[in-house]
């Protein structure tokens, strides 16, 4: 069995990970770290998982996690890098939830996020966690940054058509919504029910930090540097996203039919076990990705229009956060990429 330890296990990425964990076949968990709860019992505080997780946390140390096989890091940014100097004198593997290794250019990194940069050296170690596109060297990796929710969903709408140059490069729009739960468990205001509930907002328009890491993977998609207008809102619901994608097709993308660009995508993903590709004109929704693994992905277009339309959804706490890790751990541990994934959507 893998020795799973879990840092930062009180938020939600943290929770859903032991809930989802508790359920693999393969993994027993080992240590869940919370400073402040050390010696309470996890299910005092999930009572989800009691009578599935009945050990204590433990204080984030490394002696605390010296046996684990594998760590993850569902801390806010700046923690993991922090403690992975000494986390790598261990022999686990080690999947980090969080933005710190996300960003390949360290000065765009602490633009962003307003700090400096605690482990610069490793950076370039750490492998992006998007299996469907770094599946062979996630196999390989010691140090996983393991994508963000928006960026998951938005790169997996683009990269196809990006692959294939068949949209431009520059204009690209990506007009995303996300449920409360995107924002984390801590206390805030705005995340109230009364602030959130029967509202529905745009936020960081202006420009979010995700923008630089989602740029970054579709510009590897595309071979050249790709140009993205991206709006998060915030909408009164706690799981999912959804990306309304615009991608302006190019000469080569408007010589396609509906039919072939619809190809395109069912070739590219054929093989990826968590990646949907629904009957053109399709309207896929949040509920029927809710609690899986799964990103389903729906091409449309409007009559005289060079506008491709991509609407994307996944579950942000799964796919675009624990799910997808754990699928990153599957792959480097040589397990079946879907071992303890294999979750239907729930519903209602």
């Amino acid at each position: 069995m893998i020795k799973a330890g879990i840092v930062g296990a009180t938020g939600y990425t943290g929770s859903e990970l032991l809930r989802m964990l508790a359920m693999h076949p393969e993994v027993s968990i080992h240590a869940v770290t919370s400073r402040s709860d050390a010696g309470k019992p996890v299910s005092s505080m999930f009572a989800n998982l009691r009578g599935f997780v009945d050990i204590p946390f433990c204080s984030p140390d490394p002696e605390s996690l010296v046996d684990c096989d594998v760590i993850f890091f569902a801390t806010p940014h700046g923690v993991a890098q922090a403690m992975m100097p000494s986390m790598l004198a261990t022999t686990a593997k080690l999947i980090d939830l969080s933005a710190d290794f996300r960003i390949k250019d360290q000065h765009v990194w602490e633009e962003w996020y307003q700090q400096a940069h605690a482990s610069p050296e490793l950076i370039d170690q750490a492998v992006y966690g998007l299996p469907e596109v770094n599946r062979d060297a996630i196999k390989k990796a010691r140090l996983i940054a393991c994508p963000g929710c928006y960026p998951t969903a938005i790169q997996l709408g683009f990269i196809p058509l990006l692959e294939q140059g068949l949209i431009a490069t520059r204009g690209l729009i990506a007009d995303a919504k996300s449920g409360v739960s995107g924002a984390g468990r801590k206390a805030s205001v705005s995340s109230l029910m009364a602030e959130c509930a029967d509202s529905f907002k745009a936020y960081a328009v202006s420009g979010h930090r995700h923008r630089p890491e989602i740029e970054q993977g579709l510009t590897q998609a595309a071979g050249e540097p790709v140009n993205l207008n991206f709006v998060p809102h915030l909408v009164p619901m706690i799981r999912g996203i959804e990306a309304t994608l615009y991608a302006p097709l190019n000469a080569k993308g408007l010589n396609k039919t509906m039919e072939a660009l619809q190809a395109v995508f069912e070739e590219r993903y054929a093989d990826e076990p968590f990646v949907d590709v629904m009957p053109l004109g399709s309207l896929p929704e949040t509920r029927s990705v809710k609690g899986s693994n799964i990103c389903r992905l729906a091409l449309h277009k409007q009559a005289n229009s060079d506008m491709l339309i991509v609407l994307s959804v996944i579950d942000n706490l799964v796919k675009g956060a624990s799910g997808q890790a754990i699928q990153a751990m599957n792959l480097m541990f040589d397990l079946d990429e879907a071992c303890g994934l294999s979750h239907v959507p729930l519903s209602p």
